[in-house]
C-alpha cells in the first residue's frame, strides 16, 4: 500500500486547479465568441411568419451566394427568411452540395437520410429517420435546401419558435449550443 503524505498532494492539486482553470476560462471565452447581440434584430421567439425577409444578404461568402436563387425561393415557399436558410448552409455545410458528415447528415442543409450510416440510429427500437429521403436524393441540392427548409418551417410552428426550431434542427444533446451559432452567423451577415 502506498501512503501520500499532505506536502506532497500540493503541487499536483495546485496544476489540477490551473489546468480547470485554464479549461474554464478558454471555455467561457468560446461562449463569448457566440455571444448574439439582440439589439435591433428579429427576435427569434416567434412563428416563422414574423421573420420573412425576402432577399439573401450580400454579407454571405460566394459559397452560399451561388445557391442564392434556391435559397429565396425555398425561403419563399416555407415562409422564412432567405438569410436563416443561408446562415445553416453556412454552419452546415459551408456551401458545398456533396458533403456527407462523419455522422451520416447529408448536402448543403445536413439532413440525416434513411439509409446509410444514419439508418445505424435507433430511436424507440425503430429506425430514427425511416421516414426520410435517401442520400441519393438528399445529394440534389435544390431537393436539399427544400428539405432542409420545410424541417426549419415545420419545427418553428411546432416548437413555438426559430431558437427552439433550431435547437431541434442541430445535433442533440448540444442544448442551445447549435441554434445560437446559426443565429449568430444570421445575424453577422443580417
Amino acid at each position: 500500500m502506498i501512503r501520500l503524505l499532505p506536502q506532497r498532494l500540493i503541487f499536483p492539486a495546485i496544476v489540477l486547479s490551473s489546468f480547470i482553470l485554464l479549461i474554464a476560462s478558454n471555455s467561457i471565452a468560446a461562449l463569448n465568441k457566440v455571444q448574439i447581440n439582440y439589439r435591433n434584430k428579429p427576435q427569434f421567439n416567434s412563428s416563422p411568419a414574423n421573420l420573412v425577409n425576402n432577399s439573401l444578404s450580400e454579407n454571405f461568402p460566394q459559397s452560399i451566394q451561388k445557391w442564392r436563387e434556391e435559397i429565396e425561393t425555398s425561403a419563399a415557399e416555407n415562409n422564412l427568411d432567405p438569410n436563416l436558410i443561408a446562415a445553416v448552409m453556412l454552419q452546415e455545410s459551408g456551401g458545398q452540395p456533396s458533403v456527407i458528415s462523419s455522422s451520416g447528415a447529408v448536402g448543403l442543409m445536413q439532413i440525416m437520410p434513411r439509409d446509410g450510416l444514419a439508418s445505424k440510429f435507433i430511436c424507440n427500437e425503430t429506425p430514427c429517420f425511416v421516414n426520410r429521403p435517401t442520400i441519393q436524393e438528399l445529394l440534389d441540392p435544390i431537393f436539399n435546401i427544400n428539405y432542409g427548409a420545410r424541417m426549419l418551417s415545420g419545427l418553428s410552428i411546432n416548437l413555438g419558435s426559430m431558437r427552439n426550431a433550431l435547437k431541434s434542427y442541430g445535433p442533440m444533446d448540444v442544448g442551445f449550443y447549435y441554434a445560437d451559432i446559426v443565429l449568430s452567423i444570421y445575424y453577422q451577415n443580417f
